[in-house]
């Protein structure tokens, strides 16, 4: 399998530019898979200039509805004719920082023809899988870090429902893909136990203190192995690589081989 890198906060490349958001291409042994598309359409000039020819893609996934992974699903959707994009059912709901920071999705791009709805556990190919995981015991609460849902006219936190995880099962290893691990990624790894993951771990906010330092031990604990980008932080990701043994950083062009 190989992960490329379209999009991300950082970049050392002077012919790839970066926007706070995130898009990976991914090649299987029989699939292309786009998993998310950034805010704007930077993620396709990266492609672009990669060599990487998004008409080629045949699976694509939105890992939740926030605007910096799905900001450029329309541009997605004009380059490529085939690919059902799966996303899930919560993700076109309002989605805020707060109580006047939209967030969310272009809804006018709800009834395209080629989004696929899911909820729960999603077989999309032999191997590959989706999965919400809300009705999944969490054992941690990291809060919802001032992120609402806006219901009735009323704003309350998020429970982000939206958010689900891209499973690939290949020559025995279970590889994750997490947009932005809202739902707490020290309870996303309990649940899949898997091999590598790869996203945002959504502490970019957090102080470098011993909750962090409790964090990243509670992740090496397992034999994963991590690649994390996007809303992990850049000083975050630089204080807990000091107490992990296997955390990678990702920027825009870095290719995975697993």
């Amino acid at each position: 399998m190989k992960i490329t890198t379209l999009l991300e906060n950082t970049t050392a490349r002077p012919d790839l530019s970066a926007e706070h958001g995130l898009s990976l291409y991914i090649e299987t042994a029989g699939h292309k898979i786009l998993f998310d598309m950034g805010q704007t359409d930077l993620f396709s000039r990266n492609a672009a200039a990669l060599g990487i020819d998004l008409a080629a893609v045949d699976i694509a996934v939105l890992s939740h509805g926030h605007y910096d992974h799905g900001g450029g699903l329309s541009c997605f959707l004009a380059q490529n004719s085939t690919a059902p994009v799966y996303v899930n059912r919560h993700a076109f709901e309002p989605h805020y920082h707060g109580t006047t920071k939209y967030i969310g999705l272009d809804t006018a791009l709800m009834q395209h023809e080629r989004l696929v709805f899911t909820e729960g556990d999603t077989v999309l190919a032999d191997g590959i899988t989706l999965h919400s995981c809300n009705h999944a015991r969490k054992k941690h609460d990291l809060g919802a870090f001032g992120l609402t849902l806006l219901e009735d006219g009323v704003f309350y936190p998020e429970d982000f429902r939206h958010e689900h995880y891209l499973l690939i099962e290949e020559s025995r290893r279970k590889i994750l893909f997490s947009g932005c691990s809202h739902k707490g990624v020290l309870d996303i790894v309990d649940w899949f136990k898997p091999d590598v993951l790869i996203g945002g771990f959504h502490f970019s906010k957090l102080p470098l203190d011993d909750t962090l330092k409790h964090y990243a031990g509670y992740l090496d604990r397992y034999p994963t192995q991590y690649y994390t980008c996007h809303c992990t932080g850049t000083q975050q990701f630089s204080f807990m690589k000091n107490h992990m043994k296997r955390l990678h950083g990702l920027s825009c062009g870095d290719v995975i081989h697993i």
